[in-house]
């Protein structure tokens, strides 16, 4: 009788390899999930076993995109979410735990951009880049974080961010929406910290400029597209599934030993800085 081959690594179970990016039987919570990158993650959550609740202020855009993911196999439920309100953000987690029988994964789309010079900025254009980028960030995280801890679930967030929460942009009005990128650099930290000890981890996913229908048209203009291309050590746009990849990885087990990390997808730039 031939012996078994030994395994490679004494005490890994197969099928945990086999399973490493699998999100079978769980249910991400996708609030803003409908614009380019919501929707390549929405899709990709689908795609490896996961049901999926997107939400946005726009709940037809959020339905239809549901609609699609089931088309493709899915299960997927859409919502109306105006996230700068914190009572309307507490209402919709409950709504998706409700459809969804509960949360295990929030992947936090929710963001606006909006360039203005110091000099131009006011104070309800600053406090509305606050309330939606980063104030949304904590309400969202801890209303999902309270039925985590309640249900016992070793749950996951993971938040969107930006390239512009580590780097300042010369000759360009950014200083609220870099202020508010680099405040939920902080905030993943921090609640990375605060959930590690109910098993619960934390990280953020930073992309540059990433293939979408508002990128397209100052890709059109070649002097802007030159400018991009030339600082980036891959030279290319990234695409929308390649920041998905990253929220899978951050979402499945195999990021299960990760918390409290934000990796930045944009061939290279922030490196090479």
């Amino acid at each position: 009788m031939e012996a078994p081959s030994p395994s490679l690594t004494p005490g890994i179970d197969p099928n945990r390899l086999a399973g490493l990016f699998s999100l079978k039987g769980k249910t991400a919570f996708v609030p803003g999930g409908y614009g380019a990158l919501g929707e390549a993650i929405c899709l990709a959550l689908a795609a490896h076993g996961a049901s999926v609740v997107v939400a946005g202020p726009q709940q037809a855009k959020a339905q239809a995109l549901a609609e699609r993911v089931a088309a493709q196999g899915g299960t997927a439920w859409g919502l109306g979410l105006d996230a700068s309100d914190v009572p309307a953000i507490r209402e919709t987690v409950e709504q998706a735990i409700g459809l969804a029988g509960g949360i295990d994964i929030l992947v936090n789309c929710v963001g606006i951009q909006r360039e203005q010079s110091i000099f131009d900025v006011t104070p309800e254009a600053f406090d509305t880049m606050y309330a939606t980028n980063l104030r949304s960030a904590m309400f969202l995280s801890q209303s999902v974080a309270r039925h985590q801890v309640d249900t016992e679930r070793q749950g996951r967030h993971i938040h969107l961010l930006s390239v512009r929460s580590q780097l300042a942009l010369r000759g360009r009005g950014y200083s609220a929406y870099c202020a508010t990128k680099g405040g939920l650099l902080m905030l993943v930290k921090q609640h990375a910290m605060e959930l590690a000890p109910y098993g619960i981890t934390v990280n953020g996913v930073a992309p540059t400029f990433i293939q979408s229908d508002r990128i397209r048209p100052h890709l059109e203009r070649e002097e802007f597209k030159n400018f991009i291309l030339n600082r980036n050590p891959l030279g290319r746009i990234g695409e929308p599934i390649e920041v998905a990849g990253q929220v899978i990885a951050f979402a499945a087990p195999a990021g299960g030993y990760i918390t409290g990390q934000v990796v930045y997808i944009d061939g290279g730039v922030t490196a090479s800085q």
